[in-house]
């Protein structure tokens, strides 16, 4: 398996066309999205597509925690008490969007979300960043970390990343491209044959 023989095709394309329109849409938008990452944190993506689909841009800024919490209980997601909880603290950063313009960087910004958001932890903020059209921070999840192992990019999968790892980790992909959200995208299609957000 080589990095080198990995292609983007139009599905990638048409995904990262969706993340920069994104990129141009009001806050509320992005604090949809914001939601949304905050659902994907160890569970299926298409399970929190499904589920921010049923509660929509409003109900993240307006439903009861218990509203939100039941409706991501009966899509069978998983951590639906604690994940309503940081949806409904998250409220706070409403303007992410604006709030993120202080950060010249990718990186910066997801320093900041990190630090700040309870429920996003470095993966889930590059996801979040990647989907509103950051090309400069790369989602370290564990279907990117067994092709870089398989590729012998790393020589070992660590059962725990931590910030330390996760910037080595990355430091790896950007030898590689400074697109790191057009490269995400293809690695994830060749290892799982998908391009979800």
């Amino acid at each position: 398996m080589n990095i080198q023989n990995l292609k983007t095709n139009h599905l990638i394309e048409t995904r990262l066309n969706e993340f920069q329109e994104l990129n141009k849409k009001e806050a509320d938008e992005w604090f949809s999205e914001l939601c949304f990452c905050i659902l994907t944190a160890n569970s299926k993506a298409q399970n929190a597509i499904n589920i921010k689909n049923e509660i929509g841009s409003d109900g993240f800024k307006s439903y009861s925690q218990e509203k939100i919490t039941e409706i991501i209980r009966q899509n069978k997601h998983r951590f639906h008490n604690n994940k309503a909880k940081y949806i409904v603290t998250a409220r706070k950063f409403i303007d992410i969007k604006n709030i993120l313009r202080d950060f010249k960087t990718g990186p910066e910004a997801r320093e900041f979300i990190a630090q700040n958001i309870k429920g996003l932890g470095f993966k889930e903020a590059s996801h979040f960043l990647r989907n509103v059209g950051y090309c400069d921070v790369a989602i370290i999840d564990r279907h990117i970390l067994k092709f870089m192992y398989a590729t012998k990019m790393i020589d070992r999968i660590p059962k725990v990343v931590t910030k330390k790892l996760y910037l080595e980790f990355e430091g790896i992909l950007k030898e590689i491209t400074s697109n790191l959200a057009r490269l995400d995208l293809v690695i994830w299609q060749h290892v799982t044959g998908k391009v979800l957000k």
